[in-house]
């Protein structure tokens, strides 16, 4: 069975927040791309609620490029840009990165909201962090 960890970030409050996303929903998932924009309904949320791909990491922790097209994982020369943070100018470094397409590999999916709903959601985790606790 798929299952993803989806970080879920508020650009208006500052707060992110952790979703375990499993089954259908996750199976939806698949194939999109970063960049996409998806309904909050396929993490759980109330369906006002609109929320863009940015990123994510594989099973091993490479990171999702958003130039890199597929969903394997290739090792390119990088200058900078996500995996790799040079320390000077000009350093090129060979990094193992993964696609941009999301698949059964991938663990963590980063999002953002785009578009607000009715309720905030810090009241809705913080509900649901009552629930289980």
């Amino acid at each position: 069975m798929v299952e993803f960890k989806v970080v879920i970030s508020d650009p208006k409050t500052g707060m992110a927040y952790q979703k375990v996303v499993g089954g259908a929903n996750a199976n939806k998932l698949i194939g999109k791309q970063i960049g996409d924009v998806i309904n909050g309904t396929l993490v759980d949320l109330p369906p006002d609620y609109e929320l863009q791909i940015t990123g994510g990491s594989d099973k091993d922790g490479f990171p999702m490029r958003p130039d890199l097209p597929g969903t394997g994982r290739r090792r390119l020369l990088l200058s900078g840009g996500v995996g790799y943070n040079p320390k000077e100018k000009g350093v090129r470094r060979r990094k193992t990165v993964r696609g941009r397409v999301i698949s059964a590999d991938i663990v963590q999916i980063n999002v953002k909201v785009v578009k607000h709903g009715k309720v905030p959601l810090e009241e809705f985790f913080k509900k649901e962090e009552g629930e289980q606790g």
